[in-house]
């Protein structure tokens, strides 16, 4: 027979009708947990696919459906169902934008990285046309399978820094930039490109053909049509010699002119990023930059250069010991005075994805930032 406490466990007295309450509510728990339980299971799945971006990942996104297309016809047939079933169109490639510009709730999603090839490469002009979904990794590549052939040794001008997983479709939407010191954004490597608009045309753009479509598209995010393919112009391929210096931002200024007048063609400061240091923070930096040197300038066998462990562990520091982990970027660089580059190769880049679910689970040992700096 169940018994009834005649107090609680602060010895006050119990009534038999709170006692009760008690009890029904017990009982009732285990049933109203297996009914919920049940709701969960005969609740249907979301429809769609689960999208993100790559770098910051805070742009959840649930679309309809993933197309990754081939061809122009696989293209319009995309657009063609989309419009059909009244949903929005969105279009992505390295997915590095940190907007939600490149995702559509419940749309159609374009994935455009296999439409990757070259269409035509002018070898005596410098102008090589493709496909927006390549990649500047796949561009260097292809490049420099043609030098291998004989071909003249060609570059890129410039790329965006801090990524290189990027599709030309993607850098001509976001008119992106590189670390030339005078040279305008990506739209003046571009010669043309063509579009493929809502109706599934194909739309020459350039400077003199459809020249409105030109100016809109360029930094238009997508919006005036969908990048079908890219022609760049590209530069002979030289040789640079890299610049080591601290400096500070009251110097910067002059510091670059004296760079540009001297014929330097590549620049950068970064900068501390210690904001315990106030005499250093977003100050005190290293400033490298970049200049031509003849092309038959020995290339040292052995150069300094950080592999992508070493980038890790100054991410690392950079979240956990920031003076450490400018004392360990700046040493190397300018250990690095003096190194030769080309001028393709030095604008490419290491990005480790998902970095910082490797930093969130070195988080809890943590780095004391004396300890890290005594190092």
């Amino acid at each position: 027979m169940l018994q009834i406490p005649k107090r609680d466990q602060g010895g006050r007295m119990v009534s038999r009708r709170k006692f009760l309450g008690f009890t029904g509510l017990a009982a009732a728990w285990p049933n109203a947990a297996w009914a919920q339980d049940e709701r969960a299971k005969a609740k249907p799945k979301p429809e769609g696919v689960l999208v993100n971006d790559v770098h910051a990942q805070l742009n959840s996104t649930r679309v309809y459906r993933i197309v990754e297309p081939q061809s122009i016809d696989a293209v319009r047939a995309a657009m063609k169902l989309a419009r059909t079933e009244k949903r929005a169109l969105c279009i992505a490639g390295g997915r590095h934008a940190m907007g939600t510009q490149q995702f559509a709730t419940d749309g159609v999603l374009l994935d455009i990285r296999k439409m990757n090839k070259v269409l035509a490469f002018d070898t005596e002009r410098g102008l090589i046309e493709m496909e927006s979904g390549m990649q500047w990794p796949q561009l260097l590549e292809h490049l420099a399978a043609a030098r291998f052939s004989g071909e003249k040794q060609w570059a890129f001008s410039q790329k965006q820094t801090g990524a290189d997983r990027m599709t030309m479709g993607g850098s001509l939407s976001a008119n992106i930039h590189g670390r030339g010191l005078t040279l305008p954004p990506f739209i003046s490597d571009v010669e043309s490109f063509t579009l493929i608009d809502a109706k599934g045309d194909l739309r020459p753009c350039s400077r003199t053909e459809n020249a409105d479509l030109f100016r809109l598209a360029i930094g238009g995010y997508g919006l005036f049509g969908f990048v079908y393919s890219v022609t760049l112009r590209l530069v002979p391929r030289r040789k640079l010699e890299r610049a080591v210096e601290l400096r500070t931002v009251d110097e910067i200024p002059g510091a670059f002119a004296e760079r540009i007048r001297d014929g330097f063609l590549y620049g950068e400061f970064q900068c501390a990023i210690d904001d315990l240091s106030p005499d250093d923070f977003l100050r005190r930096g290293v400033f490298s930059c970049y200049r031509p040197v003849p092309n038959d300038t020995p290339m040292p066998p052995a150069q300094k250069e950080l592999t992508e462990s070493d980038w890790i562990e100054l991410l690392y520091l950079a979240h956990k010991d920031k003076p450490a982990a400018f004392q360990r970027y700046a040493g190397h660089y300018l250990a690095t005075n003096g190194q030769l580059y080309w001028s393709d190769e030095h604008q490419m880049s290491i990005y480790p994805e998902n970095y910082h679910r490797a930093l969130d689970k070195r988080s809890t040992s943590g780095c004391s930032r004396s300890s890290a700096a005594a190092k």
